[in-house]
């Protein structure tokens, strides 16, 4: 079948996109257990992009299991193909020339190096969410913890599923430590520079 795809050539290019947009597009993407403060973290940085006129769409795992994913179990298999359909959905959003934010769990390394393959390093951003899981357990702001600890969910991240945390993430964000304001300038300040059309 794929011998019979033949991709069409629009008239407007990604380039021309960035032209208009007066930025370059990129995947930040937060990883992190589930409760660590990814998506509040996520939400603020878009918040700090937009108002300064960058054009910006955020990911985010819970809904993105609701939609496009929601015949996907949390099987290690299955968490896979979750990330890799992902990478392909942020792919064709920085191809429109958006800033996107993808806040989610992405426990197993070699996902997150898949999505640096489909997006390409330079388009990448990864930053961890550190935060301990007796931290995430003690917010267990969905009450997630509670139901894994009584049997009542399988294949919980951090419980009965493994979380391999990133060795060299571009960022890496402790939130026992630093505080949220401090942890969204850091961000925004890594980035601003990367999103300056001249370093294109």
């Amino acid at each position: 079948m794929s011998k019979n795809i033949v991709p069409h050539n629009y008239h407007i290019t990604k380039q021309d996109r960035l032209k208009k947009n007066n930025h370059k597009s990129l995947l930040l993407w937060f990883t992190g257990l589930s409760g660590s403060g990814k998506s509040t973290i996520a939400n603020l940085v878009e918040n700090a992009l937009f108002n300064d006129g960058i054009n910006t769409y955020s990911l985010d795992g819970d809904n993105i299991r609701k939609g496009i994913n929601n015949d996907l179990s949390f099987s290690a298999e299955d968490r896979t193909e979750n990330i890799r359909r992902i990478a392909e959905v942020a792919n064709l959003m920085l191809d429109s020339g958006l800033v996107v934010l993808a806040a989610f769990v992405s426990p197993y390394k070699k996902d997150r190096e898949n999505i640096r393959t489909i997006v390409k390093d330079v388009n990448f951003v990864e930053i961890y969410v550190n935060t301990s899981l007796e931290e995430c357990e003690r917010r267990d702001v969905k009450g997630l913890y509670k139901k894994a600890r009584l049997g009542e969910i399988k294949n919980m991240t951090g419980i009965s599923a493994p979380y391999e945390a990133p060795e060299n993430p571009d960022i890496e964000i402790n939130t026992e430590e630093e505080n949220i304001e401090d942890s969204v300038m850091r961000i925004v300040d890594f980035i601003k520079p990367k999103l300056n059309l001249k370093n294109a």
